[in-house]
């Protein structure tokens, strides 16, 4: 299955979260934080103004973005973990 993000939504996946902790402690499951950066899978069209013009997303599969811990939603797909996500919930995109 594979998903098509509508209007200015992205699927992103989040990059892997670390296992241990900078002193190398090993993190239980639930005591890791979600990682509040991704990849950009997919793109959707864009957003419709006002006038009805479509209003392109400004964001490519590939980039690297920063987004909020709490922003969109999470999917599972696959059995892949992904999160849908609006274009104006993402933060930076890493250059």
């Amino acid at each position: 299955m594979s998903l098509r993000p509508l209007q200015d939504r992205v699927i992103i996946k989040r990059v892997d979260n670390k296992k241990t902790t900078e002193s190398g402690i090993i993190l239980a499951g639930s005591a890791e934080e979600k990682q509040d950066l991704g990849e950009v899978l997919a793109v959707g069209p864009g957003k419709k103004a006002d006038n009805g013009q479509i209003i392109p997303v400004d964001l490519k599969v590939g980039d690297k973005v920063l987004f909020g811990k709490y922003a969109g939603q999470s999917v599972k797909v696959d059995g892949e973990e992904l999160l849908v996500i609006r274009e104006d919930e993402i933060l930076a995109v890493f250059a």
